[in-house]
């Protein structure tokens, strides 16, 4: 199924859709593709005029904490070792200092400590410059503390993020002006922790009529699972209401 142009619906609308691909996603994640000792929830943050940074309860990410995650698990789950086939490539040199919605956290048994996020950008997201500088800074402060995250951007870039909103976020962690992108639409994963300080980012731009490649979501430095874009899209968006569903098909 092509990306649709969601710029033709209003916030409510995508709103519902965001709803449903979050627990399409965190289905897909707890049905089979996270190994057994990780789990996948929808959780809600709520920030109205500040950062709705995410409270963090990961404790101290010390040596002795390592998960053995091989290539193939017996008892479910896929976990990949070599590094996701994506456009573009960075990597930090350094350590980094409205609306509702839901995220997908996944958590590791152990404590049910925060290991990955996920992260559909809406239109709120962008709505305006403490609305944009919310979402970003929330979203360095989850990698500060070593949690990796996954960023879908299906929103067309605005004033406040002409490179989407990957840009603004590369920008505010590296000082260092993002490229402009061949797409204008992004997807982009981030391992958190390599080496304790840095941060690489996996981006592959996309466009409106463009099909929904699988994703990186990593579970520590060096190992990511697949995660399924394309099918969780579809089976969320089978369920918005055919009255919208003929508005965006058009």
């Amino acid at each position: 199924m092509p990306v649709h142009d969601w710029g033709r619906v209003d916030a409510g609308t995508f709103h519902h859709f965001h709803h449903s691909w979050i627990e399409e996603i965190q289905r897909t994640l707890n049905s089979g593709t996270l190994p057994p000792s990780y789990y996948a929830m929808a959780e809600q943050q709520a920030g109205v005029f500040g950062p709705d940074v995410l409270t963090l309860q990961v404790g101290a990410r010390t040596a002795e904490y390592s998960v053995s995650l091989r290539e193939s698990s017996e008892d479910g789950g896929i976990v990949v070792t070599t590094p996701p086939q994506v456009k573009l490539t960075a990597e930090t040199d350094m350590e980094f200092c409205r609306r509702k919605q839901n995220s997908v956290v996944v958590r590791h048994v152990s404590g049910d400590r925060i290991i990955a996020v996920v992260e559909i950008v809406s239109q709120g997201n962008k709505s305006s410059h403490v609305a944009i500088r919310a979402f970003v800074e929330k979203a360095t402060q989850i990698l500060l503390q070593g949690v990796h995250l996954l960023i879908i951007d299906l929103q067309a870039p605005g004033p406040r993020d002409p490179n989407g909103i990957h840009g603004v976020i590369w920008n505010d962690m590296t000082s260092q002006e993002y490229p402009k992108p061949e797409k204008p639409l992004t997807l982009a994963a981030y391992e958190s922790g390599l080496a304790g300080v840095s941060t690489k980012a996996y981006v592959q731009p996309i466009a409106v009529g463009d099909s929904l490649p699988d994703m990186p979501l990593f579970l520590k430095p060096g190992a990511h699972v697949p995660l399924a874009m394309e099918a969780t899209y579809a089976r969320a968006y089978a369920a918005l209401p055919r009255r919208w569903q003929s508005v965006l098909d058009a």
